[in-house]
């Protein structure tokens, strides 16, 4: 059996203006920079299914612990994405599974 991470964070943005994309995906990749995951990923959305086109943008992340999640919530980058992405952003919606 895989050993599986204890969390694993997954947040779905749109664009309130799909010009502004690739912004919204570099202010998320700053969150990169914050140490405590285990695995950190921004990609845009596909859009390959057919029937769901709401998505524009995906962050998912591996934290090994409530703890580092918690830590990379409170980490300065984390407010600094937010500052530049809520701006652009029209949905957002986050699962911690």
């Amino acid at each position: 059996m895989t050993k599986r991470p204890a969390i694993r964070h997954i947040v779905f943005f749109s664009a309130r203006d799909k010009a502004d994309i690739a912004r919204i995906v570099a202010g998320l990749e700053q969150l990169g920079k914050i140490p405590h995951s285990e695995v950190f990923e921004v990609r845009r959305n596909t859009q390959s299914d057919a029937l769901s086109g709401e998505v524009d943008v995906v962050v998912y992340a591996e934290f090994a612990s409530a703890d580092d999640l918690a830590a990379y919530k409170a980490d300065p980058i984390y407010q600094a994405a937010i500052d530049a992405v809520r701006p652009l952003r029209e949905l957002r919606i986050a699962a911690d599974i």
